[in-house]
C-alpha cells in the first residue's frame, strides 16, 4: 500500500479501505467460494457501512465455514443460534438465514456461481470520471438481481448486485484519475 497514490475518494478514510481498494476492489474475481463470500458480505452490508463488514470479515469467514456453500447450506438451527450470538459478525437473523438459504441455491445451480455471475458482465463499461458519476445500479445489475431472485436467492437487489459487480471486477468503477483505473475500453 503506497500512501501518496491518487485513489477513488471513498478509499482514503481508513486503512482498511485503502488496503481493500488497492488490493481487491475492482480486480476480476473468480471461483464459487470467493464469489459466494462477496455475494454474502454485500448482503450483510445492506444498510451498513462497508467498513463495518471489512473489519468483521475474518470473523465472518470463521463463522461461515470459509463461505464453503456446502458447509453453509448444511447449517441448522443450532448454527443460526450460534451466529446470532457471535459479536464478531453482523447479527441479523434475516441476513444469516439468507446466507444459509443462498448457499443451498448455489449448490443447486445448473452451472457454477462464478459462471452465472460473470455472464452479466457488460461487454463495455464507461469508467466514471468522478465519484458522482458512479451509478448505484446498471441494467446488468438489474438483470442479475432478477435472475438470482428467479433462482430463489435472497438479499440480492440491483444495488447489492451492482456493488458485487464492482467488488468482483465485473465492472471497473475506479475513477479516471485513480492509480488502479485500467485503460479505457
Amino acid at each position: 500500500m503506497i500512501r501518496d497514490r491518487v485513489r477513488c475518494a471513498w478509499a482514503g478514510s481508513a486503512p482498511e479501505y485503502v488496503a481493500y481498494h488497492d488490493d481487491e476492489w475492482g480486480r476480476p474475481l473468480h471461483g464459487v467460494v470467493p464469489l459466494f463470500e462477496r455475494l454474502s458480505l454485500e448482503a450483510f452490508q445492506s444498510g451498513l457501512s462497508w467498513l463495518v463488514i471489512l473489519r468483521k470479515r475474518a470473523a465472518f469467514r470463521a463463522a461461515f465455514a470459509g463461505f464453503d456453500p456446502a458447509a453453509v447450506a448444511a447449517f441448522g438451527p443450532d448454527d443460526v443460534a450460534r451466529l446470532l450470538g457471535d459479536a464478531g459478525i453482523v447479527r441479523n437473523r434475516a441476513k444469516i438465514e439468507a446466507t444459509r438459504h443462498n448457499a443451498g441455491r448455489v449448490i443447486e445451480l445448473d452451472r457454477p456461481l462464478d459462471e452465472l455471475l460473470w455472464s452479466f458482465a457488460p461487454a463495455a463499461h464507461v469508467r466514471p470520471a468522478t465519484l458522482a458519476d458512479v451509478p448505484a445500479t446498471s441494467p446488468e445489475s438489474v438483470a442479475m438481481a432478477k435472475e438470482l431472485k428467479r433462482r430463489g436467492f435472497r438479499f440480492v437487489g440491483p444495488t447489492t448486485c451492482y456493488a458485487l459487480m464492482q467488488a468482483a471486477g465485473l465492472v471497473d468503477d475506479h475513477v479516471a484519475d485513480c492509480w488502479r483505473a485500467t485503460p479505457a475500453v
